[in-house]
């Protein structure tokens, strides 16, 4: 191992132990993308069915972070909806189901989420600007240096722009994911608005150093451009 793989390797290794210290060792998460049944108004009406499940889940230990609905990437029906748990529980299967048998859906995956540097326990994506979605495929044992060059990356990215990282998240693997020794993280970023995403595009930054050398990890990688949607009165 070379010095600076050595380096990469330890600042990973320091992010996701200060991670799990910030955010307790049981905090978990579930990203549920849903392909939401015909609707005038499909985004308000899941609002309001989160709105009406509220009780449930925090009986069960759950809280909603975050409802997100397309601008670029995604169908005007499609939604993702990431929910935090404290524990395990067995209202969590009971209210996951709920959520994702909606009458007339057509589709609902559902990924088990883990915080790798951020976010930290009770954090909450801030209102305004876009949310971009990105999930990146990754060697499993590159995974301690993809986290270590995110965060290299945020010092610069985040002061040279407006932009946010609300959380860098490791989901749990597929049996396709553990025959072919990948792993798959989930980036949620926000920017202040399309033309800030377009702009810290630029490869004149830092940050961009740092993230070319994550994108040389990269086996695979896709995203889309959303906008997070108040809770339901």
């Amino acid at each position: 191992m070379s010095q600076l793989d050595r380096r990469t390797w330890m600042i990973g290794a320091a992010a996701a132990a200060a991670a799990t210290s910030a955010k307790g060792a049981s905090m978990t998460y579930d990203y549920l993308f849903l392909d939401l049944p015909p609707s005038e108004a499909p985004a308000r009406d899941l609002a309001t069915r989160l709105a009406a499940e509220g009780p449930a889940l925090k009986a069960a230990g759950g809280s909603v972070v975050g409802q997100f609905t397309p601008q670029l990437g995604w169908t005007s029906r499609q939604a993702a909806v990431l929910i935090s748990w404290t524990g395990e529980s067995a209202g969590r299967e009971a209210a996951v189901a709920r959520l994702t048998a909606a009458p007339g859906a057509r589709s609902a995956r559902r990924d088990r989420l883990t915080a790798t540097a951020r976010p930290a326990a009770g954090d909450r994506p801030p209102a305004g600007g876009i949310f971009v979605h990105r999930w990146f495929v990754i060697g499993r044992t590159d995974l301690d240096a993809f986290v270590a060059l995110s965060v290299e990356g945020w010092r610069d990215f985040e002061t040279r722009f407006d932009t946010r990282i609300f959380g860098l998240f490791t989901a749990a693997p597929t049996p396709e994911d553990t025959a072919n020794g990948t792993a798959r993280l989930l980036l949620i970023t926000r920017y202040g608005s399309h033309g800030v995403w377009e702009a810290s595009r630029n490869p004149s930054t830092e940050a961009w150093a740092a993230f070319t050398r994550r994108q040389q990890l990269t086996r695979d990688t896709w995203g889309a451009s959303t906008l997070l949607v108040p809770p339901a009165a």
